[in-house]
């Protein structure tokens, strides 16, 4: 090892405190060596800029430290953190009873607001999918009535290409970050992680508008899955505390300028989604609280639960108004509500063999989904970098192929004759539902075009019909299913919203169906009833859910008698599914490269220790710090927390004062309580500057340095860093595992964890962990020799 690098080292091991002149050298050498390098922009956006430790650094032939692996993350994580400094104990001390009770009821008022909002986009998607999809549907079986079976085609695949097309352009040009079913980013988004205009009202806006075209385009996608994404959308827009730019700054609203009320208020619009969109109140809860939410209170437990009550009100209000025929044609489709209640439920030992092997399988179909659709995602990632044009060409092949696939392999299935002892209409040539006539001779119907010409909710309601054991064939059966099992795989991931929910019920389900009929000599279960607990099967396989998941469908099929048979499918098929990947969204999670932290720690955290992954060197302010000093380190570095150390002579000896906030350093420089002397300043700050103005900024941007009106005269001059100090930060000694301080860091939902020495006579902090220190590839860089599954 060189001078330099041991030089280096030796400040990296002790993290001695470096003065700014020091620390503007070693800087510039520190990074010199990844300047070429493609992630390097030369002003980081990260939390830290990590580097691998230095004596894995290797000189290069011009004498400057080249980095390996350094990591560059354009990823910010979000303030949870309750900032317990001088401030907002004022704040809180100035506050009284009938305030608190304003900001409570604030609260409440915020979620019916989020509760009304989202069941009305889900009626409104609803209703414009119903009768858009049943306007073209009902096209196409006119002109194949009159036998013009090109027209036919040429009308379902243009209609098709048109909303596609559409769906692909607002995506395209207008929000990008709508595309896609957005639960992997609202996920991301509650455990911490502040990914680019996920909640932006341009994906609100486009992920309605969007999810309606690409649906009615006859995609293999789901609404269902879009709405956890809207109802996200909706309540940060209501969550926002305000707006300074458009003067919406009542005082009420300033309690919720912070990412802690924030989360609380998106949970909520989580799980306001999963009830809008399956009809399934309980089950949205369960849904935000088991896969959502990273962090859970009894209290927010009853605000989601209020909020998604509203939600079923306002749905279940609505459908009576539209059963009266006011909603054009949504009466004879709408929300998906699959009834089984109907059929008997009595099972013996070969049916519960049967349930067994359909968990078995359908964990094993579901880990190969989400195997090919990781696959699949990967490689539409390289081919929508070229551009929106790109992207729509993409759309609009997977369009044509799937608009082929409806319409032409109804041709391979044979006419059946209609049953004798059907309730509903046989042919059915002028509504949704099932025996479809297509090119059938009277009295006769075709079982695949009642399955591809219909919207995906009627085909799930066709298969899980119940008394209707010999409607499909097997040979439709396995066809329809390998078609939208494939369909499903290469649909996901083009640029449209487009959710996971309803491709994998309905390929469940026509399995379940196609192992029903299979297993009918030795069964008394209802084949409908089998449809069911395969869609358990294979949503279990994929999506690795299991209590919210049985909920939805109990609420979906109205019939608890399916309970038991249910959970033990769900948990077969997440346990084989376990054994072979993730589950589909953590999976999406990982490839888009957002730093989701999991709920347990890796194995091989068990064997290193906090202070072995804190990387250098240490950046840190006096309490009464200079304003050059300042200003210099923000120009010179991305991190968004300081440590703020109290030297002599306001202490005996260097003590840990807190953890300062980049945001709220910006905000003090604005406001320019600046003194000549090293002295403490705070009730000045406190009188001049009030908590509201280090307030989170909504959706509007905050101050940034190029805001910052310094001039030369003020470099030389001081601010007291103290009242807006967190004087509470969380910390952890350099000893302890970091297993420990990895679940210690999810469960608090930190965004700094100061690491302190266990000795005295050195100095007061360590480092600072972030999330980006916890995760598997910054670990595995700086020690590739420890196993994963070590």
């Amino acid at each position: 090892m060189g001078d330099a690098d041991r030089s280096l080292y030796t400040n990296y091991k002790n993290h001695a405190r470096l003065s700014f002149t020091e620390f503007a050298d070693q800087i510039l050498v520190f990074l010199g060596g990844i300047r070429g390098e493609e992630n390097y922009t030369g002003k980081e956006t990260d939390e830290r800029v990590y580097a691998q430790p230095l004596l894995s650094r290797r000189r290069n032939t011009t004498s400057q430290i080249a980095i390996v692996g350094a990591n560059a993350c354009p990823v910010e994580s979000l303030d949870y953190e309750i900032i317990e400094n001088e401030l907002f104990k004022q704040d809180w001390r100035s506050r009284n009873t009938v305030q608190i009770f304003q900001y409570v009821l604030l609260k409440w008022a915020f979620a019916l607001i989020i509760g009304l909002v989202t069941g009305l986009v889900g009626i409104f998607n609803n209703i414009a999918v119903e009768n858009i999809s049943g306007f073209k549907l009902l096209m196409t079986t006119e002109l194949m009535l009159q036998h013009q079976y090109y027209k036919a085609f040429v009308a379902l695949a243009g209609s098709n290409l048109a909303l596609a097309a559409a769906a692909a352009a607002l995506c395209a040009y207008i929000a990008p970050s709508a595309a896609g079913s957005g639960i992997p980013e609202v996920k991301a988004y509650l455990n911490g992680v502040d990914a680019h205009s996920i909640l932006a009202p341009s994906t609100l806006f486009v992920k309605i508008f969007g999810s309606i075209l690409c649906v009615s385009a006859g995609f293999v996608v789901g609404k269902e899955g879009p709405m956890v994404h809207t109802g996200a959308c909706v309540a940060s827009i209501i969550g926002q505390g305000g707006s300074r730019r458009y003067h919406l700054t009542w005082k009420w609203l300033r309690y919720f300028k912070n990412d802690r009320d924030r989360r609380d208020l998106i949970t909520c619009g989580a799980a306001a989604g999963v009830a809008s969109a399956f009809r399934a109140p309980v089950g949205g809860v369960l849904f935000a609280l088991e896969e959502a939410a990273s962090w859970w209170r009894s209290a927010l437990l009853w605000r989601t639960f209020f909020t998604t009550a509203v939600v079923a009100i306002v749905l279940r209000a609505f459908m009576q108004l539209c059963s009266t025929g006011t909603c054009g044609l949504f009466g004879e489709g709408g929300l998906i509500m699959f009834d089984v209640s109907a059929a008997k439920v009595t099972y013996s030992v070969p049916d519960i063999l049967a349930v067994i092997l359909l968990g078995v399988i359908g964990g094993i179909l579901g880990s190969l989904y989400n195997y090919l659709v990781d696959k699949v995602l990967r490689t539409y990632s390289m081919i929508n970098e070229k551009g929106p044009a790109t992207k729509i060409l993409l759309v609009v092949t997977i369009s044509l192929l799937t608009s082929i696939c409806s319409y032409g392999l109804p041709w391979l299935a044979t006419c059946i004759p209609c049953p004798a002892d059907v309730s509903s209409r046989c042919p059915n040539t002028d509504v949704s539902g099932n025996y479809k006539s297509f090119q059938c001779p009277p009295n006769h119907y075709n079982d695949l075009a009642s399955l591809f010409l219909n919207t995906n909710d009627d085909a799930i309601r066709n298969l899980l019909s119940t008394s209707t054991s010999k409607e499909f064939h097997i040979s439709s059966l396995f066809i329809f299913f390998s078609a939208i099992y494939c369909l499903g795989i290469i649909t996901y991931g083009i640029a449209i919203p487009s959710g996971l929910f309803i491709p994998v019920i309905l390929a469940g389900s026509c399995y379940g169906r196609l192992v029903g009929r299979l297993f009918e000599p030795i069964t008394k279960l209802d084949v409908g009833l089998f449809g069911l607990l395969g869609a358990a099967s294979f949503l279990g396989g994929t999506m690795r859910m299991t209590v919210s998941l049985c909920i939805i469908l109990l609420e979906l099929t109205n019939d608890l008698l399916m309970l038991p048979l249910v959970m033990l499918v769900l948990l077969i098929s997440k346990t084989m599914g376990d054994m072979f990947n993730h589950g589909v969204y953590d999976q999406i999670v990982k490839l888009k490269g957002l730093p989701y932290l999991e709920a347990h720690a890796e194995p091989y955290m068990k064997h290193l220790v906090a202070r072995d992954i804190v990387s250098g060197p240490l950046i840190t302010f006096s309490g009464v710090e200079k304003v050059g000093n300042i200003l210099h380190a923000l120009k010179m570095t991305g991190h968004n927390g300081f440590p703020v150390i109290d030297e002599p002579p306001f202490v005996d000896a260097p003590e840990l004062c807190g953890l300062v906030l980049r945001s709220h350093l910006l905000v003090l420089l604005k406001g320019r309580i600046f003194s000549r002397d090293q002295v403490l300043a705070g009730d000045d700050v406190v009188r001049t500057i009030s908590a509201f103005d280090f307030a989170k900024a909504g959706s509007g941007k905050g101050i940034k340095l190029e805001d910052l009106d310094i001039k030369d005269e003020d470099m030389e001059m001081y601010v007291d860093l103290h009242p807006i100090t967190n004087a509470s930060p969380y910390t952890v000694v350099e000893t302890m595992s970091l297993a420990k301080a990895a679940v210690l860091f999810r469960q608090l939902a930190l965004r700094h964890m100061c690491v302190v020495p266990k000795s005295q006579g050195r100095p007061p902090i360590v480092g600072i962990l972030t999330r980006h220190d916890f995760m598997p590839e910054h670990i595995l860089g700086l020690y590739p020799h420890i196993s994963r599954q070590k």
